[in-house]
């Protein structure tokens, strides 16, 4: 099995910014804030591939305000409203294939700039960042424009010349993050009040398949993991989100796949093995059945 690093991570802003947003303006490789709007850092994003799956050694928050977007999220899909909040951790899997007339604000960038301000890691400050944590909320008018305005000021910011930019910028980044934890906490508590026990166990499962993916893909392996039976996994499962549980599996094993073929050099047979399937044969067949397409074909696409 390739070692862990020849997964490319997209590990600096300024390869994002020339892969994913397609812009070929020169930026400093250490870089550690890329603050913007989404009608800027969207307009050049190709139409027909969308953002693809990627992970990031970054951060990234935005909120939208209007326009056509949708996210894969690790095992979530989702279609975006106005008002959305989204909150991408760094190293989760992360695509979009319909990003269209999109505005809003965003911003990347990296723990380690923000940390000097901290007592804690980064999640534990905030826990939106964490792994496991709602990633995507919904928040009110009032609660929107607070937000957009700490956007807006470390927009300003990042666009100023100063000899203390950084203090600044990391102070106004700071300021974003207590505004979006002082909001954050009662959103996630009602999410989690409202959410019924088998919305829980579904939620749950989900967790558990972006763990595990790679070497549980049985249905009854994870129903044992929850203490639940398979078939009241596959109906909990089904009704709360609209897919089977084998569904979901494939769902972020097809992502994972995408990740590797779209941004690493490794070989076909190499990707087969990292997925854990048995050879490229069955790993051939498997995208041939979700995608249509051969491995090199889909390569090729992304």
């Amino acid at each position: 099995m390739p070692a862990k690093e020849d997964i490319l991570i997209i590990k600096n802003l300024s390869d994002f910014e020339k892969k994913i947003n397609r812009d070929n303006r020169p930026y400093d490789i250490n870089m550690m804030v890329m603050p913007g709007t989404l009608q800027d850092k969207h307009k050049d994003v190709d139409p027909e591939k969308g953002i693809q799956a990627l992970r990031r050694q970054f951060n990234l928050i935005y909120i939208l305000e209007g326009g056509v977007h949708d996210v894969y999220l690790g095992a979530e899909y989702r279609w975006l409203k106005p008002n959305d909040l989204v909150i991408v951790p760094e190293n989760i899997v992360y695509a979009s294939k319909n990003v269209h007339s999109c505005r809003g604000y965003c911003m990347h960038f990296k723990t380690e700039f923000i940390q000097p301000l901290l007592n804690r890691s980064l999640a534990e400050e905030f826990a939106y960042l964490d792994m496991e944590a709602e990633h995507i909320i919904n928040i009110t008018d009032e609660e929107a424009e607070l937000v957009k305005q700490c956007f807006r000021d470390i927009i300003k910011e990042y666009e100023r010349f100063s000899p203390e930019k950084d203090f600044l910028l990391r102070n106004y980044i700071h300021i974003l993050l207590l505004r979006i934890r002082e909001i954050y906490r009662p959103h996630a508590k009602t999410i989690q009040e409202s959410n019924t026990r088998s919305m829980k166990i579904a939620n749950q499962f989900k967790r558990l398949v972006e763990k595990h993916f790679i070497e549980m893909r049985e249905v009854t392996q994870y129903a044992e993991q929850l203490h639940i039976t398979a078939g009241y996994l596959s109906e909990v499962v089904k009704n709360n989100t609209g897919k089977s549980p084998r569904e979901i599996i494939n769902d972020v094993l097809l992502l994972e796949a995408k990740v590797l073929l779209g941004s690493t050099s490794l070989t076909v047979t190499e990707i087969a093995h990292r997925l854990n399937f048995g050879d490229q044969a069955h790993f051939s067949h498997f995208l041939k059945q979700h995608t249509g397409c051969s491995p090199l074909q889909l390569r090729k696409k992304l």
